[in-house]
């Protein structure tokens, strides 16, 4: 197993470099889902959520387009 950094190691990183350790972490937990539960206030809200887009699929932004908005601000 790797040697895993610290956060004294992490916060010495250029911000981009941090984003990337961020994403390298995250994609790491998404690999086991089943490890992450959710509250029944999470899931009621996530299916309130999914209901309102099923309803009016037509209003939502695709990500590209968040992305991109966000990229060009930065």
């Amino acid at each position: 197993m790797a040697q895993n950094p610290n956060i004294s190691d992490l916060v010495e990183l250029s911000v981009p470099e941090r984003i990337l350790a961020v994403q390298d972490l995250w994609d790491s937990i998404v690999f086991f889902p089943d490890s992450v539960s959710l509250t029944d206030e999470q899931k009621r809200e996530l299916d309130e959520r999914l209901e309102a887009y099923h309803k009016n699929p037509e209003v939502v932004t695709p990500w590209e387009e968040i992305r991109l908005k966000f990229k060009g601000n930065s």
